[in-house]
């Protein structure tokens, strides 16, 4: 820790004891402060429940809606592809002999280079936060901007790989985030970051809607002004998070020395001890390899991954495929992205006052899993265009939440920084190869119904909620193991030199 830090947790301990408080008492609270976790120290009166509500408030306000604004800001540049091949794009860029599956491919070369580059996650431990996100924010900003002059269909494909890297470098926010924030406040943060992509889809779709009705008789095609709009102000937004995004909290410009302090304090002792070394422990990494949680929590993001990657780039089609015009598809394809926005701030809120994971992701999934197989099913069923738009509603806002959920869970269950930022980078290797199923399953051969892909994702969704309450088994087993193997090394588990065992999240 800097000495700057140190003088200022000083003060705060002298404010806190009093000038006159002798050395064995100083001695005693730094102890204190040391060895109790967040709530304990709240209870022992370290700080009060005014401090942290109002150091949690400021921490939301300036940094979880700066880096969800940033995270919108890169699945709009990710996913307005979707809107710019029914603007236009498709015919504009297709090369002689033509080829059909050019699409797929700008589609896969984001998740090939984005998967390939996960490990870049591991740089929130390494590099100061301000630099890592200015740098790639505007590298991202600027390849996405740049697909408004792509001429053909491979420099396109080119310019997606070099997106791809740059948001890779992005991926590790909600572990960034656990430096900020306790385990049962991290699914509503994250769902914050998280629910700017349905956001970002449902803003992407009006404002392709928007752009189409006014360049339609432009100089400029209405898909290359798609991609310069929604693209360059990721630039912008770069430059400003060098002087907006802090390192940790006791860099965070908008605390007070004292503020700084209760951030410290309701972290706990773990925390603590993390926040005052660098580096990685690559003991810890191997035990997370090694872990059938981490793997669990991979595998289920990779399911979710393929209904979340896919849906939000082929739903202007599959809308347009129901028999609307390519202009009222634009407008369509936002409402199901906007309700997921509302569903899963809602979800992840219930989560958190539950202290729950299982329970909340199963649900979603089976909802999510029901509205794939009313999709998959329209046809035998003979269900109307209206209905079938309808199903979207429960798939969408379903997906969006289980992805949600599940990088928290992950995140919760791991118990150090460490193997969190392990745990991060394992579950992002393995669930960002869902996207390579999820791009491929809807082509054009299968219009309008496109049931192969409605069915493998609704199979993928009814899996992850038989592995959430796998999870849930596998965990209480072992919270009763660490319960019991605390009672045999200390004689009792209230023995007050003991350690309290990690319990894991269920």
């Amino acid at each position: 820790m800097s000495n700057r830090g140190s003088v200022a947790d000083g003060g705060a301990r002298e404010h806190l004891l009093g000038a006159d408080g002798d050395d064995a008492e100083h001695a005693a609270t730094a102890r204190l402060e040391f060895e109790l976790e967040g709530p304990e120290a709240l209870a022992h009166g370290l700080y009060s429940a005014e401090e942290e509500a109002r150091v949690r408030r400021k921490l939301d306000r300036h940094l979880v809606l700066f880096v969800s604004l940033l995270y919108m800001l890169s699945f709009l540049d990710r996913s307005n592809i979707g809107n710019a091949r029914l603007a236009g794009m498709e015919a504009d860029l297709q090369t002689e002999p033509r080829r059909d599956d050019w699409y797929e491919w700008a589609l896969t070369a984001f998740y090939v280079a984005y998967v390939g580059c996960e490990g870049l996650s591991l740089l929130w431990k390494l590099v100061p936060a301000h630099v890592l996100v200015s740098v790639v924010v505007v590298a991202w900003g600027l390849a996405a901007s740049l697909q408004a002059v792509a001429p053909s269909y491979p420099v396109l494909v080119a310019l997606r790989v070099l997106l791809g890297v740059a948001e890779a470098g992005f991926a590790g926010v909600p572990f960034f985030l656990s430096f900020f924030f306790r385990r049962d406040e991290l699914a509503f943060r994250t769902a914050i970051f998280i629910s700017a992509a349905p956001l970002a889809t449902s803003f992407a779709s009006s404002l392709a809607w928007l752009i189409v009705r006014l360049a339609d008789h432009g100089p400029i095609a209405p898909w290359r002004l798609l991609f310069l709009v929604e693209g360059f102000p990721s630039v912008m937004a770069g430059v400003a998070a060098w002087s907006v995004v802090p390192d940790s909290p006791q860099t965070a410009s908008y605390l007070s020395p004292r503020e700084k302090h209760v951030a410290q304090l309701r972290l706990g002792q773990q925390q603590q001890q993390q926040q005052q070394h660098s580096g990685l422990a690559v003991s810890d990494l191997v035990a997370v390899a090694c872990d059938p949680i981490a793997w669990m929590a991979a595998a289920m993001f990779f399911l979710s991954n393929m209904a979340y990657s896919s849906l939000p780039v082929f739903l202007p089609k599959i809308v347009a495929d129901m028999g609307h015009s390519a202009l009222a598809s634009q407008a369509l394809s936002a409402p199901p992205f906007l309700f997921a926005f509302l569903v899963v701030l809602a979800t992840a809120h219930v989560s958190d006052r539950m202290r729950a994971r299982t329970v909340p992701i199963a649900i979603h999934a089976l909802a999510s899993a029901i509205g794939y197989a009313l999709l998959a099913s329209a046809h035998r069923l003979g269900l109307a265009p209206s209905l079938r738009y309808l199903a979207v509603f429960p798939a969408t806002a379903g997906f969006f939440s289980v992805v949600t959920l599940v990088i928290a869970w992950s995140i919760n269950n791991q118990a150090n920084q460490t193997r969190q930022g392990g745990g991060f980078v394992l579950m992002q290797l393995v669930g960002q190869c869902g996207p390579f199923v999820g791009i491929r399953l809807y082509p054009d051969a299968d219009a309008p119904y496109y049931s192969r892909g409605m069915q493998a994702c609704a199979c993928a969704m009814f899996s992850v909620a038989v592995l959430a309450l796998i999870l849930r088994f596998y965990l209480v087993r072992r919270n009763r193991l660490a319960d019991m193997h605390q009672v045999s090394s200390n004689g009792s588990r209230f023995k007050a030199t003991a350690a309290p065992p990690f319990k894991y999240m269920l």
